[in-house]
């Protein structure tokens, strides 16, 4: 799994049978790279997702639609940057 944001919707006119009813999204990663996921969810641009890849992409959202990517859940709350706290500091004396 990774944390991915939205960037947009993707459309496409002409689809293979297994892609032809459901939604695709842009995904941006933090490192700035991008991937198409299907989306059963309903996530907007802006929204933080989190993706499920591989064949469990296709278990997720149904056997008959064709993905090795696809969005698992819409992210409500993530601190990006949070500290994570140094285990060292932790000592006791």
């Amino acid at each position: 799994m990774e944390i991915m944001q939205v960037e947009r919707s993707l459309v496409c006119s002409r689809r293979i049978a297994g892609l032809e009813s459901v939604s695709l999204r842009v995904l941006r990663s933090a490192r700035g790279a991008r991937a198409v996921a299907v989306d059963t969810l309903g996530a907007r641009p802006g929204n933080w997702v989190f993706t499920i890849s591989g064949s469990a992409a296709r278990l997720a959202v149904g056997k008959s639609i064709l993905t090795d990517l696809s969005i698992g859940g819409i992210i409500d709350h993530w601190e990006r940057d949070a500290a994570r706290p140094d285990p060292r500091s932790q000592r006791s004396c």
